[in-house]
């Protein structure tokens, strides 16, 4: 089939590679620009631009200050590397677990508490000392170097909560194991049971978050490590650290450009999407520049390096994904403020206990009464009370095609004021569709039916889009037949069409031709160019026998899911490259509320800044690389599942598919999964609330003192009602047609 190769540019349009670098294209500036593929095709008069954004958000990990561990895990700040951090908390959790069994079965106290007596052999004794030893050391250690992380910082958390705990229990365990001073507080299973189920709690809340780098490192794999550049003996391979400006290189077919430049010899179709976020290829000759990780699919090129490391386009955007990530809020997570409460709560509950008893005159009995507030005053339920909403969260919303990967965009969703959509490939369906048509001395289905003939032979989106929109209209009879199939790039196509010649083209064919478009044709496709629609005209022989216009074609889950998304309460925006033309009449189309036009891809991240110093909280929603910066920056990033590898990277959240309406489940399980966060965190609390008074003995004077043993009964108890709780989420249905069903 003949290849269909036709001119870029459109007046008033944001242009991807344009965008992100300076334009050497010669004579470009009237081609259609096809939204999805980056193809050009005929000239037109309308102001139709494109779109070729990259689109992206990325919650950058921000919070959990206070979750310190070890091996630079920083607070989970920016949470970088969690795959590692997975895997090392997720080891620790199965070994501590292995070690937990013999501990918890030869404790005294919990053979006490379920009435049996643990086999006596030589150094049994010893088995939960020696191995509560080993847990506390080696499971526990990420939360002692994180306790004491927190406590330098005098910013006391989940770690410094659950380090004070294990730590009493393990040297009033000791202090009981050796016989000193005769008190009963052998808290060995305690301890070994907090750790392991800490380390839990840690192990699937990281799996459930992404990791922040993980857009950075998409990015520079985009780039190739070695580069062929010429030289006067031929071509040499060379490191890319390596090239200089005005170096010239080889790209062969299937090799990504090393660096920015302008080709100086040779013409290939460009696969731009790490650039663009669009499939197609796109065409580059002579004189046009092209961008560094782009790959030449089908033929050899020549380039002179214009841009170099981080004067590159792609450098560039790395630098605006890593700002934005740093940039983002680092909100404090509900369990780290709820163990901060419950870390002073418990620290004043001591020492009062403690004052209290030895004034009373029962030393004994208020260290016994201090070590049990101390020990139970870290609730196993508030190291699951978070992960296991997060963790059931994920899943729900994997099921309805959302990946949630960051834990902060999950919590930030229900809290958006608005929602800023890409236009193209989000709102719209990313491709041409014929929306008008005018006939001059024809019917219109034969005035579509000879232009989809000519175009039949095209592989062009537009001239697809004529096809298919010819075949829905056929109402019977054979389809015209074309022969002698010609394209003229940036003009239009040619064809033999049943004895006639068929030409379909924009004004710079008429102009071609010395044709003028009739003045009835003409005062109808006025009004198609001030909505910005792309307009061909088809030529039978000499005469002008009518005009087609095209547009990117709205979703219809667009119109849905604006509505929603307003009924709740919150603003839609929407972001796109394309004239201001385009972008009104789509937005006239959709009731949105606020356009973002002709937005040069570098603009976007600052159009979301804008946004939030309004005081509005954003979330962005995008699906190229040119969108990462602007994903990272929002609250919350949601990335389109058909974008690009970058862009999903840079996201906290990616829907497996194009339905807008996604994004309604993902505030719908945002706020449910919030409401489940405060009720485990009540429960977890709760408990603690209600405990540790009766373990300080506040009701001594009645006979009733809360034994550890009691005290740690009740805490395991708490820990079942946050997981039942949590298992509450599982009844949400997130399919989009389900939340709208029950709106």
């Amino acid at each position: 089939m003949a290849q269909d190769s036709r001119n870029k540019g459109t007046p008033g349009t944001a242009e991807s590679i344009d965008e992100a670098v300076p334009s050497k294209h010669p004579g470009h500036g009237k081609g259609y620009s096809d939204a999805v593929t980056g193809h050009d095709h005929h000239e037109h008069g309308g102001g139709h631009g494109t779109d070729h954004e990259g689109h992206q958000d990325q919650d950058a990990h921000g919070g959990h200050d206070g979750h310190e561990s070890h091996q630079g895990h920083q607070s989970h700040g920016g949470h970088g590397g969690h795959g590692d951090h997975a895997a090392q908390f997720r080891q620790k959790f199965w070994l501590t677990l292995v070690l937990a069994i013999p501990v918890v079965y030869f404790s005294p106290m919990f053979g006490h508490l379920l009435g049996y007596t643990a086999p006596e052999f030589p150094g049994s004794s010893w088995i939960a000392p020696v191995l509560g030893t080993v847990i506390f050391f080696y499971g526990g250690w990420p939360f002692l170097s994180g306790g004491y992380n927190e406590l330098r910082r005098r910013q006391p958390g989940m770690m410094l909560l659950i380090s004070l705990a294990i730590t009493v229990a393990f040297v009033a365990s000791w202090i009981t194991s050796l016989g000193i001073g005769g008190f009963d507080l052998d808290f060995w299973w305690e301890l070994a049971l907090l750790v392991a189920i800490m380390l839990l709690g840690h192990w699937v809340e990281m799996r459930a978050l992404g990791s922040a780098q993980g857009a950075l490192d998409a990015l520079a794999a985009l780039l190739p490590d070695e580069a062929e550049k010429i030289t006067g003996d031929g071509t040499e391979t060379v490191a890319v650290s390596d090239l200089a400006t005005d170096d010239v290189v080889l790209v062969r077919p299937g090799a990504r450009l090393p660096a920015d430049g302008e080709i100086i010899e040779g013409q290939a179709d460009l696969d731009e999407s790490m650039i663009t976020g669009e499939s197609k290829t796109v065409t580059r000759t002579v004189g046009d520049a092209v961008v560094a990780g782009t790959v030449a699919t089908d033929n050899t090129l020549r380039v002179r390096v214009t841009a170099i490391g981080d004067d590159t386009a792609l450098a560039g955007i790395q630098r605006l994904v890593a700002e934005a990530q740093s940039s983002s809020s680092r909100a404090q997570a509900l369990a780290d403020r709820a163990a901060a409460f419950l870390f002073y709560f418990a620290a004043v509950a001591g020492i009062i206990t403690f004052l209290v008893w030895t004034i009373l005159g029962s030393p004994d009995e208020a260290v016994i009464r201090t070590v049990t507030v101390l020990v139970i005053a870290c609730p196993h339920a508030l190291g699951l009370a978070i992960p296991l909403v997060i963790a059931i969260s994920t899943e729900r919303a994997a099921r309805a095609g959302v990946l949630i990967k960051s834990r902060m965009a999950l919590e930030r969703m229900r809290r958006v004021d608005v929602v800023l959509f890409d236009k193209t490939g989000t709102l719209t369906k990313g491709e041409p569709a014929v929306t008008s048509l005018a006939a001059n001395g024809v019917s219109e289905e034969e005035l579509l039916a000879l232009a989809a003939a000519a175009e039949s032979d095209s592989e062009h989106p537009v001239a697809r889009a004529i096809v298919s929109a010819a075949e829905k209209r056929r109402t019977g009879g054979a389809m015209y037949r074309a022969s002698g199939f010609s394209s003229t790039m940036g003009k239009g196509v040619q064809a033999e069409v049943d004895g006639q010649r068929i030409t379909v083209g924009g004004p710079a064919m008429l102009e071609e031709m010395e044709l003028t478009e009739p003045q009835e044709l003409a005062e109808t496709t006025a009004g198609w160019k001030d909505r910005g629609a792309s307009i061909l005209h088809v030529i039978q022989g000499s005469k002008v026998i009518g005009a087609i216009g095209l547009e990117d074609d709205v979703r219809e889950e667009s119109h849905q899911a604006v509505s929603a998304l307003q009924e709740r309460g919150i603003k839609v925006a929407m972001i796109t490259g394309d004239a201001r033309q385009v972008a009104d009449a789509v937005a006239e189309k959709l009731g949105i509320d606020e356009v973002f036009a002709e937005v040069l891809p570098k603009d976007k991240d600052a159009k979301v800044t804008e946004l939030q110093k309004r005081g509005l909280k954003v979330a962005m929603v995008g699906d190229g690389v040119n969108d990462s910066p602007a994903l990272a920056r929002a609250e919350v990033g949601i990335a389109i599942g058909a974008g690009t590898d970058v862009a999903m990277e840079s996201a906290g959240v990616v829907l497996a598919g194009n339905d807008p309406r996604a994004v309604l489940s993902m505030v719908e399980l945002s706020r449910a999964s919030y409401r489940k966060m405060w009720q485990n965190l009540v429960w977890a609390t709760g408990y603690n609330i209600v405990a540790v008074p009766l373990a300080a003995g506040v009701l001594a004077f009645a006979g009733f003192v809360l034994s550890p043993a009691a005290g740690a009964i009740l805490m395991s108890a708490s820990t079942v009602v946050v997981a039942l709780n949590a298992q509450l989420l599982r009844r949400l249905e997130l399919k989009p047609e389900k939340v709208l069903a029950n709106n």
